[in-house]
C-alpha cells in the first residue's frame, strides 16, 4: 500500500477528474481491506468463576487464564493494581490443554502471580488462580484455624472439580495433566495436595526456638481452632508441584518423604518471613522426587510476587521493594521460564 501511494501520488495532479476520483476510491478500498485483513494477535483469555468448598462451607472467587484463539481484540487488561496480559471474553483455543492450579500466600490474591499465569497460558496451559476464603487480602478471618490450614487444599480441589465440570472450560482441560504452583502458604498448600500431612503440634518447638516470629508464634491463637469434621488433603489428580518459599514448619521429614510427585522448589535465601532453615531447606532435603532446587541468594520472601508498578512500590514497599542487587523483573523471567519447562516435562501426555 505504501509503495502504491509513493508511485501514484506524484501523478495525481496530471490525471483527469474522473480518473482521479476512481483512483482515490480504489485507494480507500485498499486501505479498508488492509485494516480488515490485519493479522489477529495471539492472545490469552481470562474468565472469572466462584468456587464453593463444602467441608468448610466457604465460597471464593477464582480467575482462569487460558490460551485463546487469535483476536484483533486481544490486549492487556487493568485488573486491580495490575496490568494483566489477558483479555476477558476471548474464545478458548481449540484442543485439550494441561492445567495448573495456583495457590497464593497468606493474605494474598488471585492476581499475585498473574505474570506466572499468563506465561503458562502463552505456553498452552490453562491456569486457575484461587483467592482463598479466610486467608486473602480481603478476608483473613480463618488465619490460624483448620478452616484455612486444611481448607486451603480442599478449596484448590474444589476449584479443580468446578473446572472439570465447567461447560465452557471443562472440554478443553486434559484431566490427566494437572499440576499445582504455590508461594508461601500456597507452597504449603501445594505440599498438602501432593501428599504431605501437617502436624500442628510442631509449632510449640518452633516457637520455643523462634518466639519473635509474629505470624506463627504471636498473632496466631495459642490453640489452633479445629473443625468438627475433617478429611485428607491430598489430591491424587495433581501430578507435579512448583513450590516457592513454602511455609513448612508443620511438616516433618517422614511426611515429606510420602510425596510421590516431582517438585520444583524455589527458595529466597535471605527470607526473614519464613526462615529457610525451618522451611524451604528441610523440604529440599526430604523430598524423594525433588526435580530442581534454586535458592536465590540475597532475595527476601516477597520476591516471588509479581513485579509492582511504581504506585504499588510506594504504597507497599515491604511487598514490592527488594534488597539491593535483586532484579525482580529478571528473576521472574527465569522463574516463569522454569515453570513452563517443568510442567511441560512433568505433565507431558502419558
Amino acid at each position: 500500500m505504501k509503495l502504491l501511494k509513493s508511485i501514484l501520488l506524484p501523478l495525481m495532479p496530471l490525471m483527469p477528474l474522473m480518473a482521479l476520483m476512481a483512483l482515490m476510491a480504489l485507494m480507500a478500498l485498499m486501505a479498508l481491506m488492509a485494516l480488515v485483513c490485519a493479522p489477529a494477535l495471539a492472545a490469552n483469555g481470562i474468565a472469572f468463576r466462584d468456587v464453593h468448598e463444602t467441608t468448610t462451607g466457604t465460597t471464593m472467587p477464582a480467575m482462569v487464564f487460558y490460551p485463546a484463539m487469535a483476536s484483533a481484540n486481544a490486549g492487556p487488561s487493568d485488573l486491580g493494581p495490575y496490568r494483566v496480559a489477558a483479555t476477558p471474553g476471548l474464545p478458548i483455543a481449540e484442543g485439550r490443554h494441561p492445567l495448573v492450579l495456583i495457590s497464593h500466600g497468606h493474605g494474598g490474591s488471585a492476581l499475585g502471580h498473574h505474570d506466572l499465569a499468563t506465561t503458562l497460558a502463552d505456553a498452552g496451559f490453562i491456569v486457575a488462580s484461587i483467592e482463598h476464603a479466610g486467608d486473602s487480602h480481603r478476608d483473613q478471618s480463618g488465619f490460624g484455624t483448620e478452616r484455612v490450614l486444611l481448607g486451603r487444599a480442599w478449596q484448590v480441589s474444589a476449584l479443580l472439580d468446578l473446572l472439570l465440570a465447567d461447560p465452557q472450560l471443562g472440554p478443553h482441560i486434559d484431566a490427566d495433566r494437572v499440576g499445582v504452583a504455590g508461594f508461601s502458604a500456597g507452597g504449603y498448600t501445594s505440599l498438602l495436595l501432593l501428599g504431605a500431612t501437617p502436624d500442628f503440634s510442631r509449632r510449640a518447638a518452633y516457637c520455643a526456638a523462634q518466639p519473635a516470629d509474629a505470624e506463627v508464634c504471636v498473632e496466631v491463637p495459642a490453640v489452633i481452632e479445629r473443625l468438627p469434621v475433617s478429611r485428607a488433603t491430598v489430591d491424587p489428580r495433581i501430578r507435579a508441584g512448583f513450590v516457592m518459599a513454602p511455609f513448612a514448619i508443620f511438616f516433618d521429614a517422614a511426611t515429606l518423604k510420602k510425596i510421590d510427585a516431582p517438585v520444583f522448589l524455589y527458595g529466597a535465601m535471605a527470607d526473614r518471613v519464613l526462615l529457610p532453615g525451618y522451611n524451604v531447606l528441610p523440604v529440599r532435603d526430604a523430598l524423594p522426587r525433588l526435580h530442581t532446587f534454586r535458592g536465590i541468594v540475597g532475595a527476601g520472601h516477597y520476591v516471588f510476587l509479581a513485579p509492582c508498578n511504581p504506585g504499588m512500590a510506594e504504597a507497599l514497599p515491604v511487598l514490592c521493594v527488594d534488597p539491593p542487587g535483586i532484579d525482580r523483573q529478571a528473576l521472574h523471567a527465569q522463574i516463569n521460564a522454569d515453570a513452563v519447562d517443568f510442567f511441560r516435562e512433568t505433565l507431558a501426555p502419558r
